[in-house]
């Protein structure tokens, strides 16, 4: 079984759309670990592709805010103002659609969580080689996908001791180790590459790829612009940041 994981698409219905095309005929069936809204222009018709599409899907932060769940005094200025519009331009039933959203679910030798395994509700990011390896004990699976902090990368734990991998493009599993990946963000990546990213994961192989597709950001940008939000949520997508 191959999967394509997805994470925080955040409202661009044009990254996510390069993501599916660019997955199909390569993924078995798509999983989402959460914040398909919140930023982008585009909240409903991302919500409703991926409930269309996802075999499996988590609760993110902003799906959490808009859902009348997480208080939006935790956002910044620029995501507060996203996510009380987001909120705007959801009706009831998309609102309880997404807080009802598990924080964490397993599938097959899997474990699915937007933020860290360890007291998920709290929304803490895995991005330093400590972050990672302190989280292991907080799940039973022998991997975790995560999201949240939009920069891709792993950690390992095994016999031969743990292995931090920021940046991480592909790995082939070690009998005996264990593993947390974070895959990225489909709809606004912060490792300085604009392209979409995703994860492709061979459950039977045991093997997992970033992927990074173009996509128009210009039109993302443009929709975001025209929609009264914050300019620095336009731009960032063209940096990457």
């Amino acid at each position: 079984m191959r999967y394509a994981i997805l994470s925080d698409i955040h409202g661009n219905l044009e990254a996510l759309r390069a993501v599916l095309d660019d997955c199909a005929g390569r993924a078995d069936a798509v999983l989402c670990l959460g914040d398909t809204v919140g930023y982008g222009a585009d909240p409903l018709a991302c919500v409703e592709l991926v409930a269309d599409r996802a075999q499996a899907s988590v609760g993110g932060n902003h799906e959490y805010a808009v859902a009348g769940r997480l208080g939006m005094e935790w956002f910044n200025r620029y995501a507060r103002a996203a996510a009380e519009w987001t909120q705007q331009r959801l009706d009831e039933d998309h609102r309880a659609y997404l807080g009802a959203l598990p924080l964490i679910s397993e599938i097959g030798d899997a474990t699915l969580v937007h933020a860290s395994p360890a007291q998920p509700d709290e929304w803490d990011y895995l991005v330093t080689a400590e972050d990672g390896f302190a989280a292991f004990p907080s799940f039973a699976t022998r991997w975790c996908f995560v999201g949240h902090s939009h920069v891709p990368g792993a950690w390992s734990l095994g016999s031969s001791g743990p292995e931090h991998r920021a940046g991480c493009a592909s790995l082939q599993s070690e009998r005996g180790r264990r593993y947390i990946v974070n895959v990225g963000s489909v709809g606004q990546p912060r490792d300085r590459d604009p392209r979409a990213a995703y994860a492709l994961w061979d459950a039977e192989a045991g093997w997992l790829q970033i992927q990074r597709v173009a996509y128009d950001v210009g039109t993302a940008r443009r929709k975001i612009l025209e929609a009264g939000l914050p300019r620095f949520l336009a731009d960032r997508l063209a940096a990457g940041s």
